[in-house]
């Protein structure tokens, strides 16, 4: 296996990075809520980075931001935001390709679902169509016009981390995108060469991201980078045992502020739900036990605001 060598040099860090998408639902306030607990709990510096190398809303991050200061959150440093490090992931895909670890792929959204769809075929990882495509074949695509993804070439299928809640987690590591069609730098790359530029070392977030994390710790070795802590925090789900989405209803905090509740109440039913006692964030933290929080989900009814009940 080829190491690059590390770039590594910022203090320890616990970071949340949301996408600016649209306003953070109470699912996403407490996992940041949480990210925030673990960092400062750690005597870690907490970093705040913005994912906008997708689909942006106007108006989105700023209501973000101040939804986090509302809770009682707080960040070292400037908010960072990907879109102005495209060069940092260039230079990493580069030192992959001169290593000989990337390769070209063809393959449509819709070939590679029917490829790993298939009968006896991987489960969901990608099946390596384009892996080993001569020159002719990969210029016959080119001409036809096709949009050419890049690919690691992995040397690995599993890769095992460490996780806080979790414990050892073995999952599978395909050939994964690092480079889309269109250009742009793929999340399984920006969020390691962020993360190790950062200092980060504590990657809290939801469990729903688990199954990618050993795809991200693999190419971190590949790049010669530190594999972060992680800690897998259970998400919060509607009623009907679905991940919490802005459409369940009144789930916004400015949802909540709009039927005439304080941020203190809203902060203290996210911390009920962590089995904590407190109404800021700075209340919570003198007691946050990472050992004592839940494992299962947290179920909400956003008419009532309630625990409804756990998912079996």
């Amino acid at each position: 296996m080829t190491r690059m060598p590390s770039t590594t040099s910022a203090a320890p860090a616990g970071r949340y990075a949301p996408s600016p998408s649209g306003d953070l639902h109470l699912g996403n306030l407490r996992t940041a809520l949480l990210a925030w607990l673990f960092a400062r709990g750690t005597g870690r510096r907490f970093v705040l980075r913005v994912d906008d190398l997708d689909r942006v809303r106007p108006g989105a991050e700023e209501r973000q931001l101040a939804d986090l200061r509302a809770i009682g959150l707080d960040w070292d440093g400037p908010v960072a935001h990907q879109s102005d490090r495209l060069d940092h992931y260039a230079a990493a895909v580069d030192r992959l390709t001169s290593a000989g670890l990337t390769y070209e792929c063809f393959c449509t959204r819709k070939e590679i679902q029917q490829a790993v769809t298939a009968p006896h075929g991987p489960l969901g990882a990608y099946p390596g169509t384009c892996r080993d495509l001569s020159p002719a074949e990969r210029a016959q695509r080119r001409a036809a016009g096709r949009p050419a993804a890049l690919r690691l070439r992995s040397a690995r299928t599993e890769f095992e981390i460490v996780d806080r809640l979790h414990g050892r987690y073995r999952g599978p590591v395909d050939d994964l995108v690092l480079r889309r069609g269109d250009g742009i730098p793929a999340y399984n790359l920006t969020v390691v060469v962020d993360d190790a530029e950062w200092g980060v070392d504590q990657v809290v977030r939801g469990d729903d991201l688990l199954p990618s994390t050993p795809r991200q710790a693999y190419l971190a070795t590949l790049l010669g980078l530190p594999v972060p802590e992680y800690a897998h925090v259970p998400l919060v789900l509607n009623t009907e045992g679905k991940r919490l989405a802005k459409r369940d209803g009144a789930v916004t905090l400015a949802d909540r502020l709009a039927r005439g509740e304080t941020v203190d109440r809203v902060v203290g039913r996210l911390a009920a739900s962590l089995g904590l006692a407190g109404h800021s964030a700075a209340e919570l933290l003198p007691g946050f036990d990472p050992a004592r929080l839940p494992r299962d989900p947290w179920v909400l009814d956003p008419d009532s605001l309630v625990v409804a009940g756990r998912c079996p």
